[in-house]
């Protein structure tokens, strides 16, 4: 991450932290589930990842908050999954940072702290497609056994039925095929995998999301 500067909060909400210059801060790589905690006056320095765009479609600054000084600093976004308030989002932006914030989700999770007790976080499963598509229009974990890879054009099919129009599946553009491979989630390597897909749920048939970035697949094992 690299560091774009310090801010005062104004106040917060679940639409994102107003600073004390006018801008207005969304936590990047977490997906809220109620307003982080943080009183008016607090002293934050703001770090980005190079991947993610400066600024959402809203004009809101993208950013990762850190309080207090250097070296003991607190991660809010790590405090916030990690304590059950929110989840790691479809797009982090860099495998690493992904990787710390889903281990903090894991314990949350393990723990059914905060949003994880709640049935609608409930991950889903792969073979229930039926279940999968409750979550249509929304973020959601799918689990399950890869049962094929396949390409067709510029699309790789992460497959897991025999039946496009009816079983869950999961896309990946071509040209992002380089970018998974070297996360250490090559496609065509998912084929009889156990995974954990994060992404917005649509239906195409069945089931289907699309994977953009690497830190959306989880391998779990065989």
């Amino acid at each position: 991450m690299v560091t774009i500067g310090t801010a005062t909060v104004r106040t917060i909400s679940e639409t994102g932290i107003a600073l004390e210059d006018g801008r207005t801060v969304r936590l990047a790589g977490i997906e809220l589930a109620n307003a982080a905690e943080l009183g008016a006056g607090t002293a934050l320095t703001l770090k980005r990842i190079a991947a993610v765009p400066d600024a959402d479609r809203y004009g809101r600054l993208n950013a990762h908050v850190f309080i207090g000084e250097s070296g003991t600093e607190r991660w809010l976004q790590a405090d916030l999954v990690g304590r059950g308030l929110a989840r790691v989002s479809a797009r982090v932006g860099d495998p690493v940072c992904a990787r710390l914030l889903q281990a903090s989700e894991q314990t949350a999770r393990a723990a059914k702290l905060g949003l994880w007790g709640e049935p609608v976080y409930v991950i889903g499963k792969a073979e229930d497609p039926a279940g999968v598509l409750t979550r249509r229009g929304r973020l959601a974990l799918v689990e399950g056994k890869v049962l094929s890879v396949r390409e067709s054009g510029g699309t790789i099919y992460v497959n897991f039925g025999r039946r496009w129009s009816e079983d869950f599946t999961v896309t990946i553009a071509k040209r992002n095929e380089r970018a998974f491979s070297a996360a250490g989630v090559a496609p065509k390597s998912l084929s009889g995998r156990r995974v954990r897909i994060r992404g917005w749920i649509e239906e195409r048939g069945g089931p289907w999301a699309e994977a953009s970035r690497p830190e959306q697949i989880e391998v779990l094992g065989n």
